[in-house]
């Protein structure tokens, strides 16, 4: 049964939580997993392999927290700054600003005497909310949110962790592998599912990515642990 109009969807919507999500638990499961294999492939003990786990899972959120508070901060800064600044443009020169308006509308293909029309009465109606929209191509309603960004990084990293955390109660290293492996392969599906991708891609993108981290990390964890 063909879908209804009325039931269109659109992902675009989702990219801000979806990106803070999927990097924080792919970052979790392979920067975890990574640590714990490195640490393994030097020969440590099995205690000590699940305290750097631990240690890489509880620093590894608080740094994702950290740095998308920061990020988004200063996104959210820089909006709310072009918003200030549209505004006392708005007070000051306001016939200015409609013109302006009314240019953005002609580039998108509107004749001018149109244009003008609909301009006039976007600033009769709400002329800081068209600016915003058409001018600056925010929207008032989905302004940069760190706090939101922060715990969704800090969350997705440690759901991601906890995968090779709990493999590494088996003390074997290949369970670890195979289990980072498998999380990988089903964050890039769902990933892609979500954000409308190929599922094939998505998966192979992701696992390449982590499968290679792993390698070396364990590969350099070995040298080390032979050279000590």
């Amino acid at each position: 049964m063909p879908r209804s109009h009325t039931q269109e969807t659109h992902r675009s919507n989702r990219a801000a939580w979806l990106r803070a999500a999927v990097l924080g638990a792919d970052d979790g499961i392979v920067s975890t997993a990574s640590l714990m294999l490195g640490v393994a492939a030097s020969n440590a003990s099995p205690s000590t392999i699940m305290t750097a786990g631990v240690a890489g899972m509880v620093a590894g959120a608080l740094s994702m927290a950290a740095g998308e508070y920061v990020s988004v901060s200063s996104q959210r800064d820089t909006e709310r700054a072009d918003l200030e600044k549209e505004r006392v443009e708005l007070e000051e020169y306001p016939e200015a600003e409609m013109r302006e308006l009314t240019e953005i509308y002609v580039r998108r293909g509107l004749d001018r005497t149109l244009a003008a029309t609909v301009a006039r009465q976007m600033h009769d109606h709400d002329a800081l909310g068209a600016h915003i929209r058409d001018e600056l191509g925010l929207d008032a309603d989905r302004l940069a949110r760190p706090v939101e960004a922060a715990l969704t990084s800090a969350a997705a990293f440690s759901a991601g962790a906890a995968l090779p955390l709990l493999a590494a109660l088996t003390k074997l290293s290949w369970v670890i592998v195979v289990v980072a492996l498998a999380a990988l392969t089903v964050l890039g599906v769902v990933g892609a599912r979500i954000g409308g991708a190929g599922r094939s891609k998505g998966a192979l993108r992701v696992l390449l990515g982590g499968g290679a981290a792993m390698g070396i990390t364990a590969a350099i964890g070995a040298l080390i642990g032979t050279v000590v």
